[in-house]
């Protein structure tokens, strides 16, 4: 789940950015690097995600193969 709200915050931010198209440089530069701190944030918290994915299914495999080699004694 948090990987579709990472995708639709990443929708959402690109819709304001063209939204900002007809604003004064200094104001959309200011939305923009906003824009970028969130894409950078919501990169960063999908990244930790997958990360914790990673980890929980090296911990099944490591318990797959120890119930496996149980079995075998």
């Amino acid at each position: 789940m948090k990987l579709k709200s990472g995708i639709a915050a990443v929708i959402v931010l690109s819709l304001a950015v063209a939204g900002l198209t007809a604003c004064e440089k200094g104001t959309a530069e200011r939305a923009g690097e906003k824009i970028d701190d969130s894409v950078e944030k919501v990169g960063e918290k999908i990244g930790d995600t997958v990360e914790q994915v990673g980890e929980k299914v090296e911990d099944a495999g490591d318990k797959m193969k120890k119930a496996a080699k149980d079995v075998k004694k």
